[in-house]
């Protein structure tokens, strides 16, 4: 375990939100640099939120210094270095825009934007600001689960020989109630489309990125069976219950997407994502299928990568059981002895680590707002597809 640095120089943060993605990040900028070894010391500067007693019990609650309603102003501070954007997609574009010109390094939350015409403006911002030494990153924290990097590893390592099939899934329940009351989640004009953006872009990202491949074509389907939520209710994050007795608002985003894929390198795909698969909490599926060997995973089995060796002799063939908490698994060395398991907020941590020590480096962090472009270019291919029912709709 790696005990910090005190003298390193610090790099102090701002962030934008402070629900659901803000705890997972906050709890990140206050541990990184506890494990491992920094070149710059993140400092939990001001937490930025709409309602100002709200904020501030989120800066007590999570560690930073203080709190702000008007992140305009917070953007502009002399005293901030990197803006963390962790809020409705609707609002990533202006939040990034600003932040950038005034100079600021920003990581901003999956997906990217709201469109691609945002995303390839926020895209341009960013490689403009390189100039002037800021940065951007995109969140895509699962390329940070040490199973999911070691499966990068070994595909980039050759051990699976030449990919010929791709099939991933991302499933969750917490929508399958049909009166949990209705969230930004489910409004388009907020979060851009539903289960297809929210997670299934992330499957979309650590497929390209594990392969080394990017999406060409897709022909999709989207299903919305739920089109009205309750208004009111006890909404927790993800599912709760609503006031069924109370007026209801239209879902106008997909509950469920289905695609099949072409990759550039001749890799064909199955992807689907859904928030009504009963029984499934966070259940991210990923299995690559090469000429010499395969891969799966299950993030409800996280610390795990199963991988089969192909080349092996027939009766030593049979997929092997990684369990990926070994020294010198990616990540791993600087958590606990072998054999403890890591959790969902530790891919947050590693994401800290990894762009603080690219923005000491003077190097671009990944996945950059390129690479999430590639995303949302493929998303939008696949709300194309799905609108217009082709049968093939390049990316």
């Amino acid at each position: 375990m790696s005990s910090p640095t005190p003298s390193a120089p610090t790099l102090r943060v701002a962030m934008i939100g402070h629900a659901f993605m803000g705890a997972a990040h906050s709890q990140a900028w206050r541990n990184a640099h506890r494990f491992f070894d920094l070149p710059l010391t993140p400092v939990m500067q001001v937490v930025v939120g709409r309602d100002g007693e709200r904020a501030a019990h989120a800066a007590q609650r999570f560690g930073w210094e203080e709190s702000a309603t008007d992140w305009r102003s917070v953007v502009e501070r002399d005293d901030i270095d990197l803006v963390d954007i962790c809020t409705p997609g609707n609002t990533h574009r202006d939040i990034a825009l600003a932040a950038l010109e005034a100079g600021k390094h920003v990581l901003c939350e999956k997906p990217l934007a709201n469109s691609v015409a945002e995303a390839e403006e926020m895209t341009a911002a960013a490689e403009a600001a390189l100039g002037r030494g800021a940065y951007a990153m995109c969140g895509f924290t699962y390329r940070r689960v040490p199973a999911l990097t070691l499966a990068r590893e070994l595909v980039a390592e050759g051990r699976l020989g030449t990919i010929r099939q791709v099939r991933a899934q991302y499933l969750q329940d917490w929508l399958s109630d049909a009166d949990a009351p209705l969230t930004w989640r489910m409004d388009k004009s907020l979060a851009g489309s539903g289960a297809l953006g929210d997670i299934g872009a992330h499957v979309i990202d650590a497929t390209q990125w594990i392969t080394g491949q990017s999406i060409t074509g897709v022909s999709a389907l989207l299903e919305t069976f739920v089109t009205s939520r309750p208004k009111a209710g006890e909404a927790s994050g993800l599912g709760g219950s609503g006031d069924t007795s109370g007026e209801r608002g239209p879902v106008d985003v997909d509950d469920a997407a289905w695609f099949t894929a072409r990759f550039d390198g001749g890799a064909v795909g199955q992807f689907e994502a859904t928030r009504f698969a009963l029984g499934r909490k966070n259940a991210i599926r990923i299995e690559i299928n090469g000429t010499d060997g395969s891969l799966a995973f299950d993030f409800e089995d996280m610390n795990v990568l199963n991988f089969f060796d192909g080349t092996k002799p027939g009766r030593e063939q049979g997929f092997t059981r990684i369990y990926v908490t070994e020294p010198d698994h990616p990540y791993v060395g600087s958590w606990w002895p072998a054999g403890h398991g890591l959790g969902y907020e530790h891919g947050f941590v590693h994401q800290v680590v990894d762009l603080t020590r690219d923005i000491a480096a003077h190097s671009q962090p990944r996945p950059s707002f390129a690479d999430a472009l590639a995303v949302q270019r493929v998303l939008d291919a696949v709300e194309r597809s799905a609108a217009d029912r082709s049968t093939w709709t390049g990316v």
